[in-house]
């Protein structure tokens, strides 16, 4: 599997669903998001997991379940566990990994074993985790690990457009690899060990607050480390307790997939979230609430106005709100993995998803 294919399916709602194994890392680095660290071992109970993953069915199922972490790699047996459970009922999986093992001379087999049962393995690279992990022993582990016959990618992250570490990173990679390995660049958010230091989330209002801004981060259901299951990514809504109400799917120890899939793509509010965005919802049918601090606060709050509630239940319910959620998500993924690339990463690399990959045939490139 593709990484433009992963990117691409990401505005389609319930396409697939991230599943957080771990906040455990062996790494400390000084811009984690999610605050992991080897110091904590905040994570899912197993059992749930695979009960969650076991629920699949042909028929009703993610098309990508995407392993991340923390390092979902110090629980090598159970990313193939998981991965070959999916595998059964039809879904493909991605794994994301800080790359740790790469410090020995060669992938250790566990490792290798993990990877032979995904089909998309990235890895994340940065000047912060180059500080624990060399860049040169990530590199040989990215050809090890897409000798296995599974497709590999490289996650790069910045301070943003100018920052000069992606621009001879991404340089590098063209060097070491000759245009055959996608790259997903992002930018740093204010968000776990970044917070302190890390440029803010932009402040929202003025005259287009209330043009629609869909967000397509709302579209895939999200296990996080207390395996409570999210309709949204944002980190504040996985590490934050209570969930608003709106933003709360279940949790794996008492929901399938169809329960959370289902709650996903019939919540009214949800669904004006993914086709018209928070904002549009706030600045309209609610105008006399308090300014958000940012596009994603002013989704948290939703559910305390009754206002946008009602708008909600009035415009996205029922089969005429489900066709309008399907019509947006997939008018979204038509646009492609450099677009939404282009709106939620580092613009000027979003091109680099769609690169050819190691081993890929010459009729693919």
């Amino acid at each position: 599997m593709r990484l433009a294919e992963i990117i691409g399916l990401r505005p389609e709602p319930a396409a697939g669903v991230l599943v957080t194994l771990t906040r455990r890392c062996p790494l400390s680095c000084a811009h984690c998001s999610t605050g992991s660290g080897p110091d904590t071992d905040e994570r899912p109970a197993p059992g749930d997991l695979r009960r969650f993953v076991a629920s699949f069915t042909p028929r009703d199922r993610p098309d990508v379940m995407m392993l991340t972490g923390g390092e979902p790699l110090l629980m090598p047996g159970l990313v193939r566990e998981l991965a070959l459970s999916a595998k059964e009922k039809g879904t493909r999986t991605a794994v994301l990994s800080g790359m740790f093992f790469a410090r020995a001379r060669s992938v250790p087999r566990v490792v290798l074993r993990a990877a032979e049962a995904v089909d998309h393995f990235s890895a994340s690279l940065d000047l912060h985790h180059e500080r624990e992990v060399p860049r040169a022993a990530v590199f040989a582990a990215l050809r090890a690990l897409s000798d296995t016959g599974t497709r590999v990618s490289l996650h790069l992250t910045g301070t943003g457009p100018d920052d000069p570490y992606l621009a001879e990173a991404t340089a590098a990679v063209e060097h070491e690899f000759g245009g055959t390995l996608p790259v997903l660049v992002n930018e740093i958010r204010a968000f776990g060990r970044a917070a302190t230091w890390a440029r803010p989330a932009r402040a929202v209002g003025g005259d287009d607050a209330a043009a629609p801004a869909p967000c397509a981060m709302a579209a895939w259901p999200v296990v996080a480390f207390d395996g409570t299951v999210l309709a949204c990514c944002n980190q504040h809504t996985v590490d934050r307790r209570p969930v608003p109400p709106h933003l709360r799917l279940g949790h794996i120890a008492e929901d399938g997939w169809g329960t959370v899939r289902a709650r996903a793509l019939d919540s009214p509010l949800l669904r004006a979230v993914r086709t018209v965005g928070p904002l549009h919802l706030g600045e309209r049918h609610a105008p006399d609430a308090p300014p958000a601090a940012s596009y994603c606060d002013a989704c948290r709050r939703l559910s305390t106005l009754p206002g946008a509630v009602a708008a909600a239940e009035r415009t996205a319910s029922g089969a005429a709100g489900a066709l309008l959620d399907l019509t947006v998500g997939r008018a979204r993924r038509a646009h492609g993995p450099t677009a939404l690339v282009r709106a939620h990463g580092c613009a000027p690399y979003a091109a680099w998803v769609e690169r050819p990959e190691p081993g890929e045939p010459e009729a693919l490139r």
